[in-house]
C-alpha cells in the first residue's frame, strides 16, 4: 500500500470512529436521562403512597384525624434508621400533604382517562354490580408513575 492510501484509510477510520463515538455518547446520555426521569417519577409516586398510608393509618376510617406528632416521630425514627436521610418528620408531613393535595379520586380519574384498557387491565373495576377495590388500591407504584408526569 502507498502512503496516500494508508492516509486515506486512516482518515476514513477516524471519521467513522467520530460518528461511532458520537452515536454511543448520545445513546448513553439519552439512557441516563430516561433513567433519571423514571427514578424521579417512581420516587414521586412512592412519596404519594407513603402519604396515603400515613393518612389512612391516622384516620382509621374516620373522615378527619387528630394529627398527633407521635406517629410521625416514631415513623421518622424507624424509617431513618432503615433507609437513612429523607424520612424526617418534616418530610413525612410533606408526603402526607402531597397525598391530601392529590387525592386518590383525582389520581384514579387521571389514570383511567390515560388508559383505554383500564377495564381490561383491572376487570373488577369495570364490572357493574360487583363490589371491588378502588382502582387506586390495586395499582403498583409503577402504575402510579403515570399519574405524576415529570418534565
Amino acid at each position: 500500500m502507498s502512503k496516500n492510501s494508508d492516509k486515506l484509510a486512516s482518515n476514513l477510520v477516524t471519521s467513522n470512529y467520530d460518528s461511532l463515538i458520537g452515536a454511543i455518547r448520545s445513546l448513553v446520555e439519552t439512557a441516563r436521562h430516561s433513567a433519571v426521569r423514571s427514578v424521579n417519577a417512581l420516587m414521586t409516586a412512592t412519596y404519594w403512597e407513603i402519604g396515603r398510608r400515613i393518612v389512612e393509618f391516622e384516620q382509621r376510617g374516620y373522615k378527619r384525624a387528630g394529627y398527633g406528632q407521635e406517629l410521625l416521630k416514631r415513623l421518622a425514627g424507624d424509617l431513618t434508621a432503615k433507609f437513612g436521610r429523607g424520612f424526617g418528620v418534616d418530610n413525612l408531613e410533606l408526603f402526607r400533604a402531597f397525598y391530601l393535595t392529590f387525592p386518590p379520586r383525582q389520581i384514579s380519574e387521571t389514570l383511567s382517562r390515560k388508559s383505554e384498557s383500564s377495564v381490561r387491565k383491572f376487570p373488577a373495576a369495570g364490572r357493574s354490580g360487583e363490589k371491588s377495590e378502588s382502582l387506586i388500591r390495586i395499582l403498583s407504584p409503577g402504575d402510579l408513575v403515570e399519574a405524576f408526569p415529570l418534565s
